[in-house]
């Protein structure tokens, strides 16, 4: 998270940029790769947390986008753009859907136009997620955004950039309070595992960013209170409705995951 309005500083590391090199990206500068590199060289098999999240979340739309009717999603926290990005994954199951990424970093945002140039069902508000009235009241927003109609709201992996005294389950409660009944929200989040990698990788983040917190799963569920948690429940995201290839040498829709893989744990939740 940056000031919002800053310009692109190549010189101190971005969360977004990070995670797009980690996720093979070419949009980020050396800053971002020393840090990115600290997790691919003394914490060998992280890298898969990055790649296990952003499956869940192109699972978690295509679930929205084909079962549920709805046709508009807020991406709070979307990140650079990569591949099988929300709006894209929506479109291809929905073409009517809407799409507004939310984002305050300045590299995010230069991509953001050029969405909005290929697309005319997405815009980029440029809004602190830790605003969420500032960000449903954008402008932006509201002329792609019908508040009257369900809504599927993004969390994915940025509540837990979201420190606690900075009340993260208070912005899930704006969110839950200000969209109708039928709404679903998906959230992925940094898994604690009471292990050395878990406080390892806490402490790179901290020490980068000041931000960066490992919650339980009670911890995240908490963070739905008042919303309906969907089947499989807050499970690691690789296990969350896992797309299972039909194979004789498949003895069950679980596999034996990686100690990396069980850091991040997603869910999705729905407004009764």
């Amino acid at each position: 998270m940056t000031d919002v309005g800053s310009s692109i500083d190549p010189t101190t590391p971005s969360i977004a940029r990070v995670y797009d090199y980690l996720l093979g990206g070419k949009d980020n500068y050396a800053v971002d790769r020393q840090v990115g590199d600290v997790f691919k060289r003394d914490l060998p098999g992280s890298v898969a947390i990055a790649f296990a999240n952003r499956q869940a979340l192109t699972r978690a739309v295509e679930v929205i986008a084909t079962t549920t009717g709805i046709r508009q999603f807020i991406d709070l926290g979307s990140g650079l753009p990569t591949a099988n990005n929300v709006h894209q994954v929506a479109q291809r199951h929905a073409p009517d859907s809407r799409v507004v990424y939310v984002d305050i970093d300045p590299q995010v945002l230069v991509h953001g136009r050029a969405l909005l140039e290929e697309n005319d069902r997405t815009r980029v508000v440029p809004v602190d997620v830790r605003d969420p009235q500032g960000v449903r009241t954008h402008p932006d927003t509201l002329e792609l955004i019908d508040f009257d109609r369900p809504v599927a709201v993004m969390f994915s992996a940025i509540l837990h950039h979201v420190n606690d005294e900075e009340d993260p389950a208070g912005i899930v409660r704006y969110w839950r309070d200000h969209v109708p009944s039928g709404s679903y929200f998906f959230v992925s989040h940094f898994r604690s595992g009471n292990n050395t990698e878990t406080a390892e990788a806490e402490r790179v983040l901290q020490e980068t960013f000041g931000r960066g917190r490992w919650r339980t799963d009670e911890e995240i569920e908490a963070l739905l209170h008042g919303l309906e948690i969907l089947a499989p429940g807050i499970v690691p995201a690789s296990l969350w409705r896992p797309v299972v290839v039909d194979s004789p040498w498949n003895s069950s829709d679980e596999r034996d995951l990686t100690v990396w893989e069980r850091l991040i744990a997603a869910g999705l939740a729905r407004k009764a």
